[in-house]
């Protein structure tokens, strides 16, 4: 009896540990800088202006067999903004735009994960920016995951979204082709 016990334990055991493993938990790789936050925004309707944000952190999780299950929050520095152009980033951190002194972080958090096939999602949640606090959606790929060579195991996203300025109280005027910023998300987690 005492053998049967111990057998069907072990065999419980067994396909439990061969269960899909739930949801992973990742710190996104900004330190290794294998992430990043860039933008880039019409300059009068006339061309594009590139930018990032050079200092930012955050987290993930995420499980390939349950991605509605996906949740992900990012802390920004704005006033680590750089446009490669010393006097433009200066005013961009005034209060004619994203006013850093005031408000020297912006966060996502989000509420809810859409699979829509593929490795493609979308992603909402709350952004706060400029002091400002409103639901967006990001467009999302699951690029890959797997061992890194370091022993560790890795899963990487892209995704991007537009936000209109006004929408988070920046309204300096920079023309009718300016009115909106597109957010472009690299990022690449390293599973805890």
């Amino acid at each position: 009896m005492l053998r049967k016990i111990a057998v069907s334990t072990f065999t419980a055991l067994a396909l439990i540990a061969a269960l899909p493993v739930s949801a992973a938990d990742y710190v996104i790789d900004s330190k290794g800088a294998h992430a990043s936050v860039k933008f880039k925004i019409s300059h009068l309707g006339y061309s594009w202006l590139y930018g990032r944000f050079n200092t930012f952190s955050g987290s993930f999780s995420y499980d390939e067999t349950n991605p509605a299950a996906a949740k992900a929050s990012v802390e920004i520095d704005t006033a680590s903004v750089d446009t490669n152009h010393a006097e433009r980033d200066k005013h961009l951190r005034s209060d004619d735009f994203l006013d850093v002194d005031k408000f020297p972080k912006a966060h996502f958090v989000s509420t809810g994960f859409q699979d829509q096939g593929g490795g493609k999602g979308l992603l909402t949640g709350d952004l706060t920016l400029h002091g400002v606090t409103k639901p967006i959606s990001i467009e999302v790929m699951h690029i890959g995951s797997g061992k890194d060579p370091w022993g560790g195991f890795r899963s990487g996203f892209s995704g991007a979204t537009k936000l209109t300025l006004s929408d988070f109280g920046i309204t300096k005027n920079l023309g009718p082709a300016s009115t909106q910023v597109e957010i472009m998300l690299d990022v690449e987690g390293i599973q805890q």
